[in-house]
């Protein structure tokens, strides 16, 4: 069966939503490329982790989706749809949430500078890195809106395995020169769920 976003009515609600989430996020993604280009940059890579990592995994998921195994069973493909797009949505609210919190500290590569303010303030209360919780949210929610399985479970994987690395990589460097305030905040805070991890 045609996976939602390429059949009516579905397709219109799909493609707009897409395009409003993911517009701002390759934005970033052209600052960050610049930034790693420099020689002296904390980043070890996460940057083309992500982008490599998601770019492949989606290119994946959408021809998985009409694998008619990998779909969830046709009487639940509106709610999948509609729960996937809704996941995306809020997925893309939070991250733009996390950008009017960190303000210039929410950058698209690993950056850090002695003195650097934690922000503890909205979503940072709660977790140390909700905006890659939105992200893979956002990428859960393709697959669901695609009413696969198979790729919502592999768009979900691939986002926690690239941000797990960008995690690795971006505490490791706040530690390195924030310190011991950073310490702090990392023993008080759970990583991308709360309570949880």
């Amino acid at each position: 069966m045609r996976p939602p976003p390429f059949a009516w009515p579905y397709w219109p609600v799909f493609w707009v939503v897409f395009v409003w989430a993911f517009l701002p996020e390759y934005g970033i993604v052209r600052k960050a490329q610049k930034s790693v280009a420099s020689q002296n940059s904390p980043d070890a890579g996460s940057c083309r982790v992500i982008i490599l990592g998601m770019g492949l995994a989606s290119l994946a998921a959408f021809p998985l989706a009409w694998i008619p195994v990998l779909q969830v069973p046709r009487a639940l493909h509106l709610a999948a749809f509609l729960i996937g797009t809704g996941a995306l949505v809020g997925g893309s609210v939070l991250r733009r949430h996390c950008w009017r919190q960190l303000r210039t500290s929410f950058t698209g590569d690993v950056r850090a500078h002695p003195g650097q303010a934690i922000v503890q303030t909205g979503a940072y209360a709660l977790l140390r890195h909700p905006s890659y919780t939105a992200g893979i949210l956002m990428n859960m929610g393709v697959g669901l809106a695609l009413a696969s399985w198979g790729s919502a479970a592999l768009l979900t994987l691939a986002s926690f395995a690239v941000y797990s690395y960008r995690i690795a990589v971006e505490e490791r460097t706040l530690l390195a020169v924030v310190g011991e305030p950073y310490r702090e905040y990392m023993r008080t805070r759970r990583r991308l769920i709360p309570f949880v991890y």
